[in-house]
């Protein structure tokens, strides 16, 4: 039998080793590592490492577009070419819609492409500006403190051919340290340590038009995209891309937590992992939910990366998108 999801919550903590997936820049030869002030489970201001939210949206809307792609799921021009302006780069759909008011050309933009449907867009040509909202939002992927630590490692970079002025560059550079000619010395940093992670997916949101308030797509269509946004998050927190992997891939150690979903128009509960005791804290909203809207919400832990990926792939083979009242 198939289960309407409403909405689907994850909160987790992912402990990652060795990693530099998000970074703020550099200054001289140091690389500086993103850095975040947060309030700690006991009312403290802390400073810890962290991974933007936008680093994983990226990660997960980069999954989604390769699965729309295997699965003929409809996509932009801009979308089909990884273009970062996405539907804005598909001059088709701008010629379509630019006689039409805002609610037809939502409604165009939710059957022209899956991706902008579910990551959401801003569609600025033809001198307009009309927002869909993602249907997924992440947020920071933050350093639990006291459980993480970010230090700065020497590196050195030789190369054979060099130019007399690059040559008197490195000599500058370099001879305070007493390096050889040749050498670039740089720093790299690399960050260990227990990463909260919350996500929340408002799956009744696939397909709809905010402005008309009705589906632009019908069940069939709504089901495949919220199969392939499922298994995107379940790929995103696999293997999460970013910074700097081609010599420092994150050694992911542990990635446990819980999942809430509901099948009613109930928010998906979520806690941040930045308290421990999160996951009985969602546990027991979850049981005060039961009072009034009996049913509506479920959780489920897992311990490991396996018990994720069963809670997801069962999630992605068996549910569908909830359908508003008003819409059926």
């Amino acid at each position: 039998m198939t289960t309407l999801l409403y909405s689907l919550s994850i909160s987790a903590r992912a402990t990652l080793d060795l990693h530099s997936l998000n970074n703020e820049g550099g200054e001289g030869n140091q690389i500086q590592t993103r850095m975040v002030n947060v309030i700690d489970q006991n009312g403290l201001l802390q400073n810890v490492n962290a991974i933007s939210g936008d680093m994983f949206k990226h990660i997960q809307a980069e999954y989604l577009t390769r699965l729309a792609l295997e699965r003929d799921l409809p996509l932009c021009a801009g979308c089909r070419t990884f273009n970062a302006n996405r539907i804005n780069a598909d001059p088709d759909f701008i010629v379509r819609t630019k006689d039409m008011n805002d609610a037809d050309t939502l409604s165009e933009l939710l059957t022209t492409c899956a991706v902008d449907d579910i990551e959401g867009i801003l569609i600025t040509e033809g001198g307009r500006s009309i927002p869909r909202k993602s249907v997924i939002e992440f947020g920071w992927v933050v350093g639990v403190p006291g459980s993480v630590q970010t230090d700065s490692y020497f590196h050195v970079k030789y190369a054979t051919e060099r130019s007399s002025g690059k040559r008197s560059e490195d000599r500058e550079a370099t001879e305070a340290s007493g390096s050889n000619l040749g050498q670039a010395i740089f720093h790299r940093p690399a960050s260990s340590g227990i990463y909260a992670a919350i996500c929340h997916l408002e799956l009744a949101r696939i397909g709809f038009n905010d402005i008309t308030q009705e589906y632009a797509l019908d069940a069939d269509q709504r089901a495949a995209r919220a199969r392939a946004l499922l298994e995107s998050v379940l790929y995103t927190f696999m293997q999460p891309n970013g910074a700097m992997r081609s010599a420092q891939a994150p050694h992911m150690v542990d990635f446990s937590g819980v999942v809430s979903l509901s099948s009613g128009p109930v928010p998906a509960p979520t806690i941040s992992p930045l308290k421990d005791d999160y996951g009985q804290q969602i546990k027991a909203v979850k049981e005060r939910l039961d009072g009034i809207a009996p049913g509506a919400v479920e959780v489920y832990d897992f311990r490991d990366l396996s018990g994720f990926t069963e809670i997801i792939a069962y999630l992605a083979q068996n549910t569908a998108p909830y359908t508003l009242a008003y819409n059926r």
